[in-house]
């Protein structure tokens, strides 16, 4: 069974609250364009530190601010379907924006999933998370992989323009 998309992030709000009890919620942001071993990595030692893994994507609009033209490679429907797939996801929404930060003010995560390739000095939210005493965790491998990489290596950015 797959993990509820909710892609309004006030309806991701609502279903969280309507949780029986109150559990340790991890936020997991990005853009997950061509989803690879990293992020599933990442997302299966979250489930170490919480009891509800919510992913949020940025919207397809908010993706091409983020990474230019001929991105996402995959729209977001597909994302999240992909995402809402994997066992250790609870829930997929997304947001509209370049940081998460009003995401944040609305669902109140406990925890702020990141990858290893960030630090505490390159997460925008970092401030906001301890504001709620909540905590940033690093989680995965090492980095060694990124769609932007995938997509360069197969070739579909070189002849897409971008």
């Amino acid at each position: 069974m797959s993990a509820p998309i909710l892609l309004d992030a006030a309806s991701a709000q609502e279903h969280l609250a309507q949780l029986a009890q109150s559990p340790t919620i991890g936020l997991a942001v990005g853009c997950f364009d061509l989803l690879h071993v990293g992020h599933v990595r990442m997302l299966i030692a979250a489930r170490e530190h919480v009891d509800q893994i919510v992913v949020a994507l940025n919207t397809d609009a908010s993706v091409r601010g983020l990474k230019g033209e001929g991105r996402p490679l995959v729209p977001l429907k597909e994302r999240a379907e992909l995402l809402a797939a994997l066992r250790c996801v609870d829930l997929v929404t997304s947001f509209d924006a370049p940081t998460a930060h009003d995401l944040i003010d609305l669902l109140r995560p406990q925890v702020l999933i990141k990858g290893t390739d960030r630090t505490l000095a390159t997460v925008p939210e970092a401030e906001q998370m301890a504001s709620i005493q909540g905590q940033v965790l690093f989680l995965g491998d090492q980095k060694s992989r990124s769609s932007t990489e995938l997509a360069a290596r197969s070739g579909f950015l070189h002849r897409s323009g971008t």
